[in-house]
């Protein structure tokens, strides 16, 4: 029995092979995530219906368990409404954080460092957020 806030197995599994730099991706619902499986990713299906899981309650389980540094989200269009990435902002503090073009995150997501995809349920457009798994630091590198 885990007494973590995430008990997903497929998910802690993972996590748990997801050493520094490894990335994990969370979905929105649109995503294809059939055609952005790498060569070391795991993807678990949590969009059993439209907003059920969001992205925002996912990420706030990962950065419960896993240590994250940095973060990419898609470059959106001049005229879209991306307040998500704010969310995102406000969730992952001080982090690195990038927009990338489309096709380029696209060919990030499928990049062999990429070890866990997780689908969600999330409907709000350029949900989709690559994140970099940091590292567990010890209590007297706090400055590190």
């Amino acid at each position: 029995m885990l007494k973590t806030p995430v008990i997903h197995p497929t998910i802690m599994e993972a996590l748990a092979r997801s050493g520094h730099f490894a990335q994990v991706i969370i979905a929105d619902g649109n995503l294809p995530v059939g055609a952005m499986t790498g060569p070391n990713s795991t993807t678990v299906h949590l969009n059993f219906r439209p907003g059920l899981l969001d992205a925002l309650t996912v990420l706030e389980g990962i950065l419960e368990v896993c240590p994250i540094q940095g973060a990419i989200v898609m470059e959106k269009p001049a005229e879209a409404n991306a307040e998500i990435h704010d969310a995102y902002k406000k969730l992952l503090g001080e982090v690195t954080w990038e927009a990338m073009e489309r096709w380029a995150f696209y060919d990030k997501i499928r990049e062999p460092a990429t070890t866990l995809i997780i689908q969600t349920g999330e409907q709000r457009r350029f949900a989709n957020i690559i994140l970099t798994v940091g590292v567990v630091k010890m209590a007297e590198e706090s400055n590190f």
